[in-house]
């Protein structure tokens, strides 16, 4: 009986989670969830003490970076950074893609995926739309965006909540996990290129009329706190290196920065602070909670134990089996049920194996690489696809399930399949 309620109750949260029927909030539906689980004695308040455990970090940290894009997106950072890759592509097509591609690739490490696809997507597309571009040429562009995002959110810990909070449940630091990461998301972005080029190769304008876009230095609103979001940038990245070290909760960095931002922007008129603070994702942080409290419940369930049980199998026939099945387990499973119950899941699975502490290392890798990219095989993956989807509608930019899914599953696996085996390669040389 026990099994069958902690199964329909995650089913029921994750339908409203997606669907999100009268705009109900993600937070209400994963914080109800929750409630009624520890109210049906699926989970205990035990499970509550150990969820909070170990979302606290990766959430605040998610949050503190969102405000610090906010920041800068409102100070007009963003929109600058993409008038200078469309000035360095002296008017060439392929080119502008190719950039265009590359600063999504760049915000996603180091602003999270969440960051690249919906803050960079209506710079990116107004950017097109004032070239002139076709439909056919715009769609690629912000299709290209969307993918990217998510694809070359791998390098850096704090790029993707999902490698944040896989990161925090193994214990591995900031360095650690950029020593193995960084150079794998070198072969995914590589990959992704390839990928989105030899698809949308036929869409690509051949030249574009740069003098219609504005001057990069005209986007910027405030000269002078625009000077102190390098310095404030150059901090956070030391900040990061140095949490490892010191033992300091990478949040804790995060949020220094953040606030620091914050109060140094009260003075401007360029950014709205009180608006910036009321955007946060906040809901996120009750999300965090209460949906991993609900799949607490698959555990105490006893349903983690047959993934346990089928990775360790895996895991016998060695590092390469392990990681392919690892991580085309954790994209099937993001593409149906989306990759923020999936990566709980499959790392309370990979810790019940008692495998070895290394190869439990190198399966929360390929889990991070499965639950980054799967998503993007279905519109449901991940929650900042949605909301991808949702700012493109709003600019009257429809993409139809059915097309989503054919792009989606077309792109992903090869790419997938080609990170995967990066992460082995060098998985074999660095160990």
């Amino acid at each position: 009986m026990s099994t069958a309620l902690a199964v329909i109750l995650f089913l029921v949260v994750l339908v409203l989670v997606i669907w999100q029927p009268r705009g109900l909030s993600i937070g209400w539906s994963a914080a109800s969830g929750a409630i009624l689980a520890l109210a049906l004695g699926v989970v205990t308040l035990r499970d509550v003490v150990e969820v909070l455990r170990i979302v606290w970090d990766p959430t605040l940290t998610f949050v503190a970076l969102i405000l610090i894009s906010l920041v800068m997106d409102e100070l007009g950072f963003f929109e600058w950074a993409a008038l200078h890759m469309a000035r360095f592509s002296k008017g060439k097509g392929r080119r502008l893609f190719l950039y265009s591609v590359l600063l999504g690739a760049a915000v996603a490490a180091f602003f999270a995926n969440d960051g690249a696809a919906l803050i960079l997507t209506p710079i990116v597309y107004g950017e097109v739309k004032a070239l002139g571009l076709n439909p056919r040429a715009v769609l690629a562009f912000v299709m290209a965006g969307g993918f990217i995002a998510d694809t070359t959110s791998l390098p850096l810990m704090i790029s993707n909540l999902v490698n944040i909070l896989s990161a925090d449940y193994f214990h591995l630091g900031f360095v650690e996990y950029a020593r193995h990461m960084a150079a794998v998301d070198l072969v995914a972005a590589g990959a992704s290129l390839l990928a989105l080029f030899l698809f949308f190769r036929r869409d690509l304008p051949g030249r574009v009329e740069l003098a219609r876009l504005r001057p990069p230095a005209a986007a910027v609103r405030d000269i002078r706190l625009f000077r102190r979001v390098w310095w404030a940038l150059a901090v956070l990245l030391l900040g990061y290196f140095l949490s490892q070290f010191l033992q300091v909760p990478v949040s804790v960095v995060a949020g220094s920065v953040a606030a620091a931002l914050l109060w140094a922007a009260r003075r401007s008129s360029a950014v709205h602070v009180g608006r910036i603070l009321r955007q946060a994702p906040w809901k996120i942080v009750v999300f965090s909670v209460g949906m991993y409290v609900v799949v607490f419940g698959l555990r105490n369930a006893g349903l983690t134990n047959l993934l346990s049980h089928a990775v360790r199998a895996v895991a016998q026939a060695g590092p390469g089996p392990a990681i392919l099945f690892t991580g085309f387990l954790a994209a099937f499973l993001s593409s149906v049920m989306n990759n923020m119950p999936t990566v709980m899941i499959d790392a309370l699975a990979i810790h019940g194996t008692a495998l070895p502490v290394a190869t439990q290392h190198y399966l929360a890798y390929a889990n991070v690489i499965g639950c980054d990219l799967g998503p993007k095989i279905t519109p449901i993956g991940s929650l900042a696809t949605l909301l991808w989807l949702h700012v493109l509608e709003r600019r009257q930019v429809r993409i139809t399930w059915g097309y989503y899914f054919r792009i989606g599953f077309t792109l992903t696996v090869p790419v997938l399949l080609v990170t995967l085996l990066g992460l082995w390669g060098w998985w074999s040389l660095v160990g």
